[in-house]
């Protein structure tokens, strides 16, 4: 009898810990709330300014990630800055910069609407992964919503939209 009260014991404690760690990782998934991120926008927005302001002096610059390098227009890819004739002064200011804004990469917006974006939050893998990212953008973008709490309670598929901030400065949620 003593055997089998251990065996349900233990079988409710992974069972416990399974539920626990489900919980947790569902948790992980779910973005910022809007208030934060924009409250996260207004602390750091001198930081989001200069970051913005190097990458669109940096003409040849597609993107600058932490870990992974700097992207150029001929590379394609990240590489160390030394591997695409970057200075690694000026890439060590990206970095400080990002490490300061707590992102991972700044990356450059091409096409109809130019901008520049800080990654704010992403989770996934792959072709699966969410972004939400902090973008200034050099016009208005058409693909608008009011709220992003509303936005991640609409059916999928979604598309990218835009939360506006201030001037033009924007949430973008790509799921």
């Amino acid at each position: 009898m003593a055997k089998l009260k251990r065996v349900v014991v233990v079988c409710c404690l992974l069972l416990g810990l399974f539920g626990a760690g489900f919980a947790y990782l569902r948790s992980c998934n779910k973005p910022p709330d809007e208030r934060s991120l924009i409250r996260s926008f207004y602390s750091r927005r001198a930081t989001y300014e200069r970051l913005r302001d190097m990458l669109l002096a940096d003409e040849q610059v597609r993107a600058i990630y932490i870990r992974h390098g700097v992207e150029t227009r001929e590379s394609g890819l990240p590489h160390a800055p030394i591997e695409v004739n970057f200075p690694v002064s000026r890439f060590d200011e990206y970095r400080a910069l990002l490490e300061q804004a707590h992102s991972e990469e700044v990356f450059r917006v091409e096409g109809s609407n130019r901008g520049v974006c800080i990654t704010t939050w992403a989770t996934g893998f792959g072709g699966d992964t969410r972004h939400v990212n902090t973008c200034w953008m050099q016009q208005i973008p058409v693909n608008q919503v009011a709220r992003l709490d509303d936005f991640y309670k609409t059916q999928k598929p979604r598309h990218p939209v835009f939360r506006h901030i201030d001037s033009n400065w924007y949430l973008w949620a790509d799921w």
